[in-house]
């Protein structure tokens, strides 16, 4: 993203979205104090995290026996019930659908590609279906502190070593398919990026013509395998994003606070929840709507906006699509791809 001088005064940034991610599926009941168990505390959670400012919703589905569910069927009611209680909000389902482990042995994996590609055939649909690009290591108790999780389930060495050895499977053969079939369903991707090469590769999937629409993102900085969190690899990561695109910063535990308050400054989107982080404080739970009261305190600290829903998906884009790979590059930014024969930088079009 380019920078003016004026790009950091806040009446020149776009409107804040806020992501709220409230249905922890890596943790069990117990683990946190506002984890949704039935479907009305699905809903509930919804509408709190509605009326606290969130204007996107990150959607995970919990079995009754407290396990992350895999069933379409409550996917779909969930989906149903949400569209009534908050039709404002972008409504986001998580494309890991549950990593979590069945039993204290099992392990940690996200599930197989046709179970993943069943997302874009939920009724009613989504707005966005999250995507990983790449095969990655995703050990996210790598930055975990011991008090972090402290009293949790994934305290427990088995469910520790489960989410230590956990890896995403997102080859070519899932994200070509799976990008197929949100297009054909109306779905917009959203891109869960680990670092700057799986940005690179949805870059090359925009030039070749495999991709045509809005480039909705968010950096997850959560170490492991993914991004961690040195300022300097978000200020990097900002910057090599497309003029046009829209990106979303992600963090874990009580970096997140710090890592989006410098994403807010900077004019991108935060996410929280207790899918992320559990602590205010060291020693100090926070709720997921505290989370995202929190980010609106900040927000309004430095004179940002907070967006509501209908600007939250005129932002997002929703509903668009491009018509091929020149009118993509166009909206989001990009230089054109290089011409036969033309030597150096491309160079956009001059419009007479």
């Amino acid at each position: 993203m380019h920078f003016f001088d004026d790009s950091l005064y806040p009446e020149n940034q776009e409107k804040l979205v806020i992501q709220a991610a409230p249905y922890g599926p890596e943790w069990l009941p117990g683990d946190a104090d506002d984890l949704p168990l039935t479907m009305d505390e699905h809903v509930q959670a919804a509408v709190d995290c509605y009326n606290a400012g969130a204007t996107v919703l990150h959607i995970h589905v919990r079995e009754l026996d407290g396990h992350g569910s895999k069933r379409m069927s409550m996917f779909n009611e969930l989906m149903a019930r949400l569209r009534e209680a908050v039709p404002d909000m972008v409504l986001q389902i998580g494309g890991s659908i549950s990593f979590a482990p069945e039993d204290e042995g099992g392990d940690a994996q996200w599930l197989s590609y046709d179970t993943r590609h069943m997302l874009a055939d939920i009724t009613p649909r989504p707005d966005q279906v999250t995507i990983a690009i790449n095969t990655n290591q995703m050990n996210i108790v790598e930055l975990f502190d011991d008090e972090d999780i402290e009293g949790t389930s994934i305290s427990k060495p088995a469910y520790y070593k489960a989410y230590r050895d956990m890896v995403v499977e997102a080859g070519p053969e899932f994200y070509l398919e799976h990008l197929k079939r949100l297009r054909a369903g109306g779905i917009q991707p959203h891109f869960q990026l680990a670092n700057l090469s799986q940005l690179e590769t949805v870059e090359r999937l925009i030039r070749k013509g495999v991709y045509h629409g809005p480039l909705v993102l968010n950096l997850v900085a959560i170490g492991g395998g993914f991004t961690g969190r040195h300022p300097a690899d978000l200020i990097e990561f900002i910057r090599r994003v497309p003029d046009g695109a829209v990106l979303t910063i992600e963090a874990s535990m009580r970096a997140v606070a710090p890592m989006n308050a410098i994403g807010i400054a900077l004019g991108t989107h935060v996410r929280v929840g207790n899918e992320d982080n559990l602590w205010r404080h060291k020693g100090e739970r926070i709720s997921s709507v505290a989370q995202v009261e929190q980010m609106v305190q900040i927000a309004n600290a430095l004179g940002r906006e907070i967006a509501t829903g209908q600007e939250a998906k005129k932002i997002y884009k929703l509903g668009e699509w491009y018509a091929d790979t020149d009118e993509t590059l166009a909206h989001l930014g990009m230089v054109p791809n290089r011409r036969p024969g033309r030597r150096g930088s491309m160079l956009r079009d001059i419009q007479n």
